[in-house]
């Protein structure tokens, strides 16, 4: 299951050397990425902003990724990743939307 009916629309992932910046929710949430048709990620956090911002390689992103496979893909593709959010009321609500991403996680170029 994705998210369609209650997230954002569609946007490009702002690239940091060039001054953009994420639009995502600084509370709980989900979001999803994607390379034109193909669905390359999900996740979640307590500060969806900030997870997401971990999502690039240092010194362009911030927090820590044990996977740099993700890191390094999503950097390489920096021109063409496209995002949207899910923001939610508590983590809880964000793990619970997670739970359903993860039922149709092998639709995604990293299911985990």
């Amino acid at each position: 299951m994705r998210i369609d009916s209650v997230c954002t629309e569609w946007k490009k992932f702002p690239d940091p050397r060039h001054g953009g910046m994420l639009a995502a929710p600084f509370g709980p949430g989900c979001y999803e990425l994607r390379l034109g048709n193909e669905l390359v990620l999900f996740g979640t956090g307590k500060n969806v902003a900030y997870r997401m911002s971990s999502l690039l390689p240092e010194p362009f992103g911030a927090g820590h990724r044990s996977n740099s496979a993700k890191r390094d893909y999503v950097l390489a593709n920096l021109g063409s990743i496209e995002y949207r959010t899910l923001a939610c009321a508590t983590a809880e609500g964000a793990k619970e939307q997670e739970r359903r991403l993860k039922n149709g996680s092998n639709s995604y170029r990293f299911p985990t």
